[in-house]
């Protein structure tokens, strides 16, 4: 049952309790006590909403950042990766594999704000070694729901010589 909980909550965590159970074919009380379950042992960490920036008045940029680093004796990559999520502009922090060790989703209000994050902030951390700042151009799926209507053919005619 956790499963399907976590499944139909991740699409819509506005879906209520009275709902999840009847689509699960269980009582209200013990879907509340489920979701309390999980959010205790740290399975559901939040309820965040899904919004298409794009819409709104005020620029954004997102950029992923990676990050390579000398990991810490002990405590591997888990201190120099705590470091670094702490920081506002910061929204995501992923330990990856292939030729950076971490990967980091920063937002800000320009190019400049996140170039000045990565020189002033985050290039100084002793335990980064190099960075490479990809920046985000457009945004077509995220958390597994589309944020653009249907994608149309390009409908512009083929010149050729």
């Amino acid at each position: 049952m956790r499963e399907k909980i976590l499944h139909a909550i991740a699409k819509n965590s506005k879906i209520s309790a009275k709902d999840l159970a009847m689509m699960l074919g269980s009582t209200e009380e013990e879907i509340k006590k489920e979701i309390q379950a999980m959010e205790d042992e740290h399975i559901i960490c939040g309820y965040p909403t899904l919004i298409n920036w794009d819409f709104d008045e005020k620029e954004r940029v997102t950029a992923i950042i990676e990050v390579k680093v000398t990991p810490q004796r002990g405590r591997g990559f888990d201190k120099i990766a705590e470091r670094i999520y702490r920081f506002d502009e910061v929204s995501a922090v992923y330990l990856v594999s292939g030729g950076f060790d971490l990967a980091i989703i920063v937002e800000g209000r320009s190019m400049r704000e996140i170039a000045g994050f990565v020189s002033d902030k985050l290039a100084p951390l002793e335990a980064v070694l190099s960075t490479s700042t990809n920046f985000i151009l457009k945004k077509y799926k995220e958390n597994g729901m589309p944020l653009v209507g249907e994608v149309r053919d390009d409908e512009r005619e083929l010149i050729t010589p």
